[in-house]
């Protein structure tokens, strides 16, 4: 398979790369929502524990809809003035540290 050189356009290829970049980002949201909500059927550790299993599932559902959005903008022929995913970008690392802090403080309690 060939490159295509920097004159030629890419042919819908980045479309590929960031649906599958930002279907990954989300697909490890939902494997940590898994392996907390497989932790918390062991040990059965109440509601307050359920918390961080159900934000990380929201924030995977978000994330693969951020990502169908992208693929979308980038099929668009010809392209957008403004197509970078700036907010997105800030929505999903806020809410991958807001995870990060639900989940410490709920198996501290």
């Amino acid at each position: 398979m060939s490159r295509p050189s920097a004159g030629t356009p890419d042919s819908g290829l980045q479309a590929e790369r960031t649906r599958l970049a930002w279907t990954r980002t989300s697909f490890a949201f939902l494997v940590n929502g898994a392996l907390l909500a497989v932790k918390n059927v062991h040990y059965s550790e109440g509601f307050v524990a359920q918390i961080p299993t159900i934000l990380a599932a929201a924030v995977a559902l978000c994330t693969y809809m951020i990502a169908v959005q992208r693929e979308r903008i980038l099929a668009n022929r010809p392209l957008p003035p403004r197509i970078t995913p700036r907010r997105q970008v800030y929505i999903i690392g806020i809410s991958a540290l807001v995870l990060i802090v639900v989940t410490a403080i709920a198996h501290l309690i």
